[in-house]
């Protein structure tokens, strides 16, 4: 779940490792975007994400979303757990850190310089030097599929990311979908390499284990796919399709309607 399709990443992670998985992608155009919301407005718009996926009886939750993550887990866990593992998204800023520094984290304005990421970033920056950098409009950017618009936002973000940075922390969902332009807007030339950590990957496995689940990535047949729009079942949207994990799903899940 998401307020929209940074859950894409996470989603496709799924597909990778389990190909027999099926999929509910639970999102919510009605009130996207949820960064500028009060959290209990943002925990509110989640609880309902949550409860529309939770009717279908899934196995696991991932809150695909670093918004949601940071003000709603708490109460999304309170109401489905245990019976419904809830798995949260933290930025990577851990192993981004420990494979040492300089290192940027990207994140939305409302998360740049929260108490939330400050926390994250001394509590795990092991020393690193740590520039927080506010990607001012990439995540609508990226919802829209504008690629003008996501051009623009990536460009602004990488002029305000020092130089000699190793590595990128993608602290919101929707930017691991525009990872590779990212890296070439902070990185034109190839060296040196720059490092990029997402959290779809780590999300996904640590999915897996709550339910027990061993990665697969040979297994068969195909799982289905259900697409919850603010409680709505639908198809993926247009924008879906314009990243790679979009089509990824699409393809390879029949996409359930109703």
């Amino acid at each position: 779940m998401d307020s929209g399709i940074g859950l894409l990443p996470a989603a496709a992670a799924v597909r990778r490792a389990r190909p027999d998985a099926d999929l509910v992608l639970s999102c919510d155009p009605d009130g996207m975007p949820w960064g500028p919301r009060t959290p209990d407005d943002i925990t509110a718009r989640a609880l309902a994400c949550a409860r529309a996926a939770a009717e279908l009886g899934p196995d696991a939750l991932i809150v695909a979303c670093n918004t949601a993550s940071v003000h709603a887990l708490p109460v999304l866990r309170a109401e489905l757990e245990p019976r419904l593992p809830v798995i949260g998204t933290v930025p990577a800023v851990k192993p981004a850190a420990a494979a040492g520094g300089p290192v940027a984290v990207w994140a939305t304005p409302a998360t740049t310089g929260s108490p939330y990421q400050r926390r994250l970033i001394a509590e795990y920056g092991n020393g690193a030097a740590v520039t927080e950098v506010p990607c001012h409009g990439l995540a609508d950017a990226v919802e829209s599929g504008e690629e003008t618009a996501v051009d623009a936002a990536v460009a602004a973000a990488a002029a305000l990311t020092p130089p000699d940075v190793r590595a990128v922390v993608l602290g919101c969902t929707h930017y691991e979908l525009v990872a590779e332009r990212i890296r070439a807007a902070v990185r034109p030339q190839p060296a040196p390499p720059l490092a990029l950590y997402g959290s779809a990957t780590a999300v996904a496995a640590q999915a897996l284990r709550r339910i027990g689940a061993e990665p697969d990535p040979r297994a068969a047949p195909a799982g289905g796919l259900t697409v919850l729009l603010s409680g709505r079942p639908a198809e993926l949207t247009a924008p879906a399709h314009a990243y790679a994990e979009g089509r990824l799903l699409a393809a390879s899940g029949a996409v359930r309607t109703g």
